[in-house]
């Protein structure tokens, strides 16, 4: 596997075994979204998302009547809570 990087006035141009890489606005790495103009609206937009898509997927134990508040405590801290922070999607 070869990697050169060439210095342009607009930037830089990355080749991997001779094929050229993209340039691209924004990529997923580690689960935050990097943006090339440094926001961080979408990437946060991306965790709320998810958090709410776990608390749904958890609401059948958050909501229930006869689970123990503490046990509820521990399913959101782990499920949606660690979704959030860390923009775990699975």
């Amino acid at each position: 596997m070869l990697f050169q990087w060439k210095e342009r006035r607009w930037g830089g141009e990355v080749t991997l075994d001779g094929r050229q890489i993209p340039k691209v606005n924004k990529f997923k790495y580690l689960g935050s979204i990097i943006q090339q103009n440094g926001d961080v609206d979408e990437d946060i937009n991306q965790r709320i998302r998810v958090g709410w898509q776990k608390r749904k997927a958890a609401s059948g134990v958050l909501c229930h009547k006869r689970v123990p508040l503490g046990l509820k405590g521990k399913v959101y801290r782990m499920v949606v809570r660690l979704a959030v922070l860390y923009g775990s999607e699975c």
